[in-house]
């Protein structure tokens, strides 16, 4: 994984990576707001405008020129909450999976493909870190920006009860299918840096959870429990103190919701 500050920039010929002013526990160096365009449009796209701070939405109103559309990667705030005064001020509408965040326009579809100028953006549903996650293929990039189901730097959140265990598994392995089959060589994730290595992290997030689980499964075996409860909030902070037993202890409230959606998980085998 890459490490240190990132502040965005340019990548091939047609994105651009302007970074929040929100950096945190939760959102690394700040949400990523995409902005795609196709060489020679003056129209593009803005992938996830990100929170209200610091004038971000006015920095993004300035430097995203013609807005064909706004798209939305999942509804959580530091993604979405300007979202509804960016596309007011360019005059478009807002798509997103799920119909609550969409403004004046109808949800995405799983497999839709969006042309604005030439630019393709091909949408794929990618639910686990929550039930509204997509991801976008960038075909002539060979590039996908992958929301909050993959980060730049660490692992993402199963955020339980909206985020689930199994479904998480089987988008990244949807995820993985495009990097061997060739259409994904690198990944444009919302928080953190771009990853040039497609394939090798998203094997990397496979092996990751799946450790985790199988520690998690221990952590069980350790407390005598041999059918788990996601909802037992004792159990699950039970659980964290012994798999998370190395980790700050700052981090154990998102690590417990991950904990959590394994548990679910767990229950349901």
């Amino acid at each position: 994984m890459s490490e240190g500050l990132f502040a965005g920039g340019t990548y091939g010929d047609r994105a651009r990576c302007l970074v929040a002013p929100n950096p945190g526990m939760m959102t690394l160096d700040g949400t990523n707001t995409w902005v795609l365009r196709e060489p020679g449009s003056s129209r593009s796209i803005v992938v996830d405008p990100g929170p209200i701070q610091d004038g971000h939405v006015d920095l993004l109103d300035e430097q995203s020129g013609d807005v064909a559309v706004v798209l939305l990667t999942h509804h959580h705030f530091d993604h979405s909450e300007v979202a509804r005064d960016l596309a007011e001020r360019k005059g478009c509408a807002v798509r997103a999976l799920d119909p609550a965040y969409c403004v004046g326009a109808d949800p995405l579809a799983d497999e839709e493909l969006l042309d604005v100028d030439g630019l393709q953006v091909r949408v794929l549903t990618t639910p686990g870190h929550t039930a509204d996650s997509i991801s976008l293929l960038l075909p002539a990039e060979r590039a996908l920006l992958t929301g909050d189901m993959v980060l730049g730097r660490g692992t993402t959140v199963v955020a339980h009860p909206d985020g689930q265990l199994g479904a998480y598994f089987d988008s990244i392995e949807r995820m993985r299918a495009l990097a061997t089959g060739g259409e994904v060589d690198v990944l444009y994730p919302a928080h953190g840096p771009v990853l040039d290595d497609a394939l090798g992290t998203l094997e990397h997030y496979l092996v990751h959870r799946r450790q985790r689980l199988t520690q998690v499964e221990a952590a069980l075996g350790r407390l005598g429990v041999a059918r788990p409860d996601a909802d037992d909030e004792t159990l699950a902070r039970q659980v964290v103190e012994i798999v998370y037993a190395d980790v700050d202890e700052s981090l154990w409230g998102a690590a417990e919701w991950s904990v959590r959606a394994q548990l679910a998980f767990l229950a349901r085998r």
